[in-house]
């Protein structure tokens, strides 16, 4: 099940306000402040019902700092994803651990896949 789908973009402002009003019609709206991610870049969620499943973030070049993350119902689930990945070539980019910063029970892995985009795991449960 995907969990969220993440878009790089070149100007955070400007995109915030074209996603607040293209998908407000659909129930979407901005979940939370603006957060700081790893690289220092600010990161905008959207979402409906409260529940964040859309997000764009500046400080990657758009294309490649496109995001996709996978919803595991277990920690384990997210090791097992991240040793998978490395094994099956895919290179490292965040071991498994929680992101504070996301939500106190946010614990995820990313990876890189073949093709350069960050792909991740996350899992919710306590």
């Amino acid at each position: 099940m995907l969990d969220h789908i993440g878009l790089a973009v070149s100007d955070i402002e400007r995109s915030r306000a074209f996603y607040e009003a293209a998908l407000k019609p659909l129930g979407y709206a901005v979940i939370g402040a603006p957060l700081t991610n790893d690289i220092g870049g600010t990161v905008v969620m959207f979402g409906v019902g409260g529940e964040p499943d859309f997000v764009i973030a500046d400080r990657e070049r758009p294309g490649e700092g496109n995001h996709v993350a996978f919803r595991a119902a277990t920690r384990d689930q997210v090791d097992a994803f991240h040793a998978a990945a490395l094994a099956a070539g895919g290179r490292d980019n965040g071991g498994p651990g929680l992101r504070d910063r996301y939500g106190p029970n946010y614990y995820a892995a990313f990876v890189f896949d073949p093709d350069g985009f960050n792909i991740e795991a996350v899992c919710h449960a306590a």
